[in-house]
Order: structure tokens, then C-alpha cells, then sequence
């Protein structure tokens, strides 16, 4: 079985409303058991025209573990909180 990855690119628009959005996304990750290997470090261009402001890549065990994660309760709320906060951009990815 393969790991799977949440990889999201963020622009936040409202940092004070997205706080909210940080605090309840990181219950839903810890309630889903994710593993964050990326959570809005520093970020480097070396290639292309991609310069993205927030990146975030979360593992889990699965693909369907991923997919809990994003239509679990805990998650809809963040997103909810997030609403009008940021424009996101995120994908669900098979890994090795």
C-alpha cells in the first residue's frame, strides 16, 4: 500500500480570519492522523514561473484516508472558517 499527499498552494487574503481556519485544520489533521511535512515554510523558486506564497503537503497511509481527512466533520469546519480567507488550490496525490 502507498502513502497518499494533500499538497495545497494557499493565498491567504485575511490572515486574521485565517487563523481560525490554521487552528481548526490542525485538530482535523490530528484527529485524521496526518503526517505534516510542509506547513507554510520558507519557499525558494528554482525553476518555472510558480512562486507561491503558502504551501502545505500533509501524508496520510492512503488514498481514502486522504479523502476522509478532506469531507471529515472536523475539516468542513476549517473550511468553513476559511471562507473568503484565502484562495486554495489543493490536490490529493497517489505516492510510492
Amino acid at each position: 500500500m502507498t502513502s497518499a499527499y494533500v499538497i495545497a498552494y494557499v493565498d491567504v487574503t485575511n490572515p486574521e480570519q485565517y487563523e481560525a481556519y490554521k487552528k481548526l485544520s490542525s485538530h482535523a489533521i490530528q484527529t485524521h492522523g496526518a503526517e505534516p511535512c510542509v506547513r507554510g515554510g520558507a519557499v525558494e523558486v528554482l525553476e518555472g514561473e510558480w512562486n507561491p506564497t503558502r504551501v502545505v503537503v500533509l501524508k496520510f497511509p492512503n488514498m481514502d484516508a486522504g479523502r476522509l481527512f478532506y469531507n471529515s466533520p472536523e475539516y468542513v469546519a476549517a473550511r468553513q472558517a476559511r471562507a473568503g480567507a484565502s484562495h486554495m488550490r489543493m490536490i490529493l496525490v497517489d505516492g510510492l
